[in-house]
Protein backbone atom coordinates (compact mmCIF):
# COMPACT_ATOMS: atom_id res chain seq x y z
CA UNK A 1 0.00 0.00 0.00
CA UNK A 2 1.49 3.31 -1.06
CA UNK A 3 1.16 6.56 0.84
CA UNK A 4 1.36 8.39 -2.49
CA UNK A 5 4.71 9.93 -1.66
CA UNK A 6 7.92 8.06 -2.58
CA UNK A 7 10.75 7.98 -0.05
CA UNK A 8 12.78 10.46 -2.10
CA UNK A 9 9.86 12.92 -2.06
CA UNK A 10 8.92 12.68 1.60
CA UNK A 11 9.99 15.91 3.37
CA UNK A 12 12.82 15.43 5.87
CA UNK A 13 12.06 15.83 9.55
CA UNK A 14 13.08 19.18 11.04
CA UNK A 15 12.64 18.12 14.67
CA UNK A 16 15.86 16.51 15.91
CA UNK A 17 17.36 14.80 18.93
CA UNK A 18 19.08 18.10 19.75
CA UNK A 19 15.74 19.91 19.89
CA UNK A 20 14.44 17.25 22.28
CA UNK A 21 17.54 17.43 24.46
CA UNK A 22 17.21 21.19 24.82
CA UNK A 23 13.70 21.07 26.30
CA UNK A 24 13.55 17.73 28.12
CA UNK A 25 13.93 17.80 31.89
CA UNK A 26 13.42 15.28 34.66
CA UNK A 27 10.07 15.57 36.43
CA UNK A 28 9.23 13.79 39.67
CA UNK A 29 5.76 12.55 40.44
CA UNK A 30 3.24 9.81 39.67
CA UNK A 31 2.84 8.57 36.11
CA UNK A 32 -0.95 8.54 36.41
CA UNK A 33 -3.80 10.00 38.43
CA UNK A 34 -3.40 8.58 41.96
CA UNK A 35 -7.17 8.22 42.21
CA UNK A 36 -7.40 5.83 39.25
CA UNK A 37 -8.16 2.16 39.80
CA UNK A 38 -5.27 0.48 38.01
CA UNK A 39 -6.19 -2.61 36.02
CA UNK A 40 -5.15 -5.85 37.69
CA UNK A 41 -4.56 -9.20 35.97
CA UNK A 42 -8.18 -10.27 36.41
CA UNK A 43 -9.34 -7.02 34.79
CA UNK A 44 -6.88 -7.44 31.94
CA UNK A 45 -7.94 -11.01 31.25
CA UNK A 46 -11.62 -10.09 31.35
CA UNK A 47 -11.09 -7.20 28.95
CA UNK A 48 -8.97 -9.33 26.67
CA UNK A 49 -11.55 -12.10 26.52
CA UNK A 50 -14.30 -9.62 25.61
CA UNK A 51 -12.20 -7.89 22.94
CA UNK A 52 -10.79 -10.90 21.10
CA UNK A 53 -13.58 -13.47 21.42
CA UNK A 54 -14.48 -14.83 17.98
CA UNK A 55 -11.89 -12.57 16.37
CA UNK A 56 -9.34 -13.74 13.78
CA UNK A 57 -5.92 -15.10 14.63
CA UNK A 58 -3.28 -13.78 14.58
CA UNK A 59 -4.78 -10.80 16.41
CA UNK A 60 -4.15 -7.58 14.41
CA UNK A 61 -3.33 -4.39 16.33
CA UNK A 62 -3.55 -1.11 14.40
CA UNK A 63 -0.63 1.09 15.48
CA UNK A 64 -0.67 4.79 14.66
CA UNK A 65 1.53 6.32 17.39
CA UNK A 66 3.85 4.96 20.05
CA UNK A 67 2.99 1.32 19.31
CA UNK A 68 4.81 1.78 15.99
CA UNK A 69 8.13 2.56 17.64
CA UNK A 70 7.68 0.83 21.01
CA UNK A 71 5.16 -2.02 20.77
CA UNK A 72 6.21 -3.72 24.03
CA UNK A 73 4.61 -7.05 23.10
CA UNK A 74 5.53 -10.06 20.98
CA UNK A 75 5.00 -8.96 17.37
CA UNK A 76 4.76 -11.42 14.51
CA UNK A 77 4.06 -10.07 11.05
CA UNK A 78 3.77 -6.32 10.52
CA UNK A 79 2.39 -4.56 7.48
CA UNK A 80 1.06 -1.21 6.35
CA UNK A 81 -2.63 -0.38 6.64
CA UNK A 82 -5.03 2.52 6.32
CA UNK A 83 -7.63 3.16 9.03
CA UNK A 84 -10.79 4.15 7.17
CA UNK A 85 -12.78 6.98 8.74
CA UNK A 86 -10.08 8.09 11.18
CA UNK A 87 -7.25 10.60 11.41
CA UNK A 88 -4.52 11.38 13.96
CA UNK A 89 -5.16 14.14 16.49
CA UNK A 90 -3.19 15.28 19.53
CA UNK A 91 -6.34 15.73 21.61
CA UNK A 92 -5.84 13.94 24.95
CA UNK A 93 -4.62 16.42 27.60
CA UNK A 94 -1.92 15.24 29.98
CA UNK A 95 -1.19 16.76 33.37
CA UNK A 96 0.88 13.68 34.23
CA UNK A 97 2.90 11.10 32.25
CA UNK A 98 4.31 13.39 29.51
CA UNK A 99 2.94 16.56 31.05
CA UNK A 100 2.40 18.33 34.36
CA UNK A 101 -0.21 20.67 35.85
CA UNK A 102 2.20 23.56 35.20
CA UNK A 103 2.97 22.51 31.61
CA UNK A 104 0.21 20.22 30.31
CA UNK A 105 1.06 17.91 27.46
CA UNK A 106 -0.92 16.06 24.80
CA UNK A 107 -1.33 12.44 23.73
CA UNK A 108 -2.20 11.20 20.28
CA UNK A 109 -5.62 9.71 19.54
CA UNK A 110 -7.72 8.90 16.50
CA UNK A 111 -10.55 11.25 15.59
CA UNK A 112 -13.46 10.58 13.25
CA UNK A 113 -13.07 11.49 9.62
CA UNK A 114 -10.56 10.98 6.84
CA UNK A 115 -8.04 8.16 6.71
CA UNK A 116 -4.89 7.35 8.64
CA UNK A 117 -1.85 5.40 7.46
CA UNK A 118 -0.30 3.15 10.08
CA UNK A 119 0.97 -0.35 10.74
CA UNK A 120 -0.79 -3.55 11.67
CA UNK A 121 1.22 -5.46 14.26
CA UNK A 122 0.06 -9.05 14.56
CA UNK A 123 0.39 -10.60 18.00
CA UNK A 124 2.83 -13.49 17.78
CA UNK A 125 0.77 -16.71 17.90
CA UNK A 126 1.15 -18.50 21.23
CA UNK A 127 1.74 -15.24 23.16
CA UNK A 128 -1.87 -13.98 23.16
CA UNK A 129 -2.36 -14.01 26.94
CA UNK A 130 0.87 -12.24 27.87
CA UNK A 131 0.78 -9.88 24.88
CA UNK A 132 -2.80 -8.78 25.46
CA UNK A 133 -2.08 -8.19 29.14
CA UNK A 134 0.92 -6.07 28.19
CA UNK A 135 -0.98 -4.06 25.57
CA UNK A 136 -4.05 -3.42 27.71
CA UNK A 137 -2.07 -2.57 30.84
CA UNK A 138 -0.05 -0.05 28.87
CA UNK A 139 -2.78 1.45 26.70
CA UNK A 140 -5.78 1.42 29.03
CA UNK A 141 -3.97 1.59 32.38
CA UNK A 142 -7.01 1.99 34.63
CA UNK A 143 -10.65 1.01 34.91
CA UNK A 144 -11.58 4.64 34.21
CA UNK A 145 -10.10 4.28 30.70
CA UNK A 146 -11.10 0.68 29.99
CA UNK A 147 -13.67 1.60 27.32
CA UNK A 148 -10.98 3.01 25.01
CA UNK A 149 -10.33 -0.10 22.94
CA UNK A 150 -12.30 -0.96 19.82
CA UNK A 151 -12.17 -2.68 16.46
CA UNK A 152 -11.98 -0.40 13.43
CA UNK A 153 -12.13 -0.93 9.68
CA UNK A 154 -8.78 -0.99 7.90
CA UNK A 155 -7.62 -1.38 4.33
CA UNK A 156 -4.49 -3.32 3.37
CA UNK A 157 -3.09 -4.76 0.17
CA UNK A 158 -5.22 -7.84 0.95
CA UNK A 159 -8.45 -5.83 1.14
CA UNK A 160 -10.82 -4.61 3.84
CA UNK A 161 -10.67 -6.10 7.35
CA UNK A 162 -10.70 -5.03 11.00
CA UNK A 163 -8.02 -4.42 13.62
CA UNK A 164 -7.97 -3.61 17.31
CA UNK A 165 -6.90 -0.11 18.23
CA UNK A 166 -7.02 2.34 21.14
CA UNK A 167 -8.40 5.84 21.76
CA UNK A 168 -10.47 6.13 18.60
CA UNK A 169 -12.84 8.97 19.55
CA UNK A 170 -11.77 8.65 23.22
CA UNK A 171 -14.48 8.25 25.84
CA UNK A 172 -14.41 9.38 29.46
CA UNK A 173 -11.84 12.07 28.66
CA UNK A 174 -12.28 15.84 28.33
CA UNK A 175 -10.54 16.29 25.00
CA UNK A 176 -8.47 19.36 24.13
CA UNK A 177 -9.66 21.08 20.94
CA UNK A 178 -6.59 23.18 20.12
CA UNK A 179 -5.22 24.86 17.03
CA UNK A 180 -2.13 23.24 15.56
CA UNK A 181 -0.04 26.16 16.86
CA UNK A 182 -1.33 25.57 20.40
CA UNK A 183 -0.69 21.84 20.04
CA UNK A 184 2.88 22.58 18.96
CA UNK A 185 3.43 24.92 21.89
CA UNK A 186 2.29 22.30 24.37
CA UNK A 187 4.31 19.50 22.81
CA UNK A 188 7.43 21.64 22.56
CA UNK A 189 7.72 22.28 26.30
CA UNK A 190 5.64 19.68 28.17
CA UNK A 191 7.54 17.32 30.46
CA UNK A 192 6.32 14.67 32.87
CA UNK A 193 7.47 11.62 34.77
CA UNK A 194 7.42 9.55 31.55
CA UNK A 195 9.35 12.05 29.44
CA UNK A 196 8.67 14.97 27.14
CA UNK A 197 6.06 15.78 24.54
CA UNK A 198 8.75 16.69 22.04
CA UNK A 199 10.33 13.24 22.33
CA UNK A 200 6.95 11.53 21.92
CA UNK A 201 6.32 13.49 18.72
CA UNK A 202 9.82 12.91 17.37
CA UNK A 203 9.70 9.15 17.98
CA UNK A 204 6.29 8.94 16.31
CA UNK A 205 7.48 10.91 13.28
CA UNK A 206 10.64 8.79 13.07
CA UNK A 207 8.59 5.59 13.32
CA UNK A 208 6.32 6.68 10.50
CA UNK A 209 9.29 7.74 8.40
CA UNK A 210 11.08 4.42 8.95
CA UNK A 211 7.94 2.56 7.87
CA UNK A 212 7.68 4.64 4.71
CA UNK A 213 4.54 6.41 5.95
CA UNK A 214 3.75 10.10 5.63
CA UNK A 215 1.12 12.06 7.56
CA UNK A 216 1.02 15.77 6.59
CA UNK A 217 -0.41 16.63 10.03
CA UNK A 218 2.50 15.01 11.90
CA UNK A 219 5.05 16.56 9.55
CA UNK A 220 3.56 20.04 9.98
CA UNK A 221 3.36 19.59 13.75
CA UNK A 222 6.99 18.53 14.12
CA UNK A 223 8.03 21.48 11.96
CA UNK A 224 6.18 23.86 14.28
CA UNK A 225 7.54 22.21 17.42
CA UNK A 226 11.10 22.54 16.13
CA UNK A 227 10.47 26.21 15.32
CA UNK A 228 8.99 26.86 18.77
CA UNK A 229 12.03 25.33 20.47
CA UNK A 230 14.42 27.32 18.29
CA UNK A 231 12.65 30.58 19.19
CA UNK A 232 13.33 29.95 22.88
CA UNK A 233 17.11 30.04 22.53
CA UNK A 234 19.74 27.33 23.13
CA UNK A 235 18.23 25.73 26.24
CA UNK A 236 14.88 25.77 27.98
CA UNK A 237 14.45 23.24 30.74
Amino acid sequence: MSDGLPDAGRPPLRLTEDHVRRVTRHVEGPLHDPDWQILDEADLDQLSAALIADRPRPIPIFAYGSLIWNPDFAVGRRYRARALGWHRAFSIPLDRFRGSPEQPGLMLALASGGACEGLVLEIQPGTETDSMRSILARELVARELAANACWITIETDQGISEALTFYADPVGIDLADLSIDDQAQRLAFANGAAGSGSEYLLRTAQGLDAAGLYDPYIWELQERVAAAIERQGPDRA
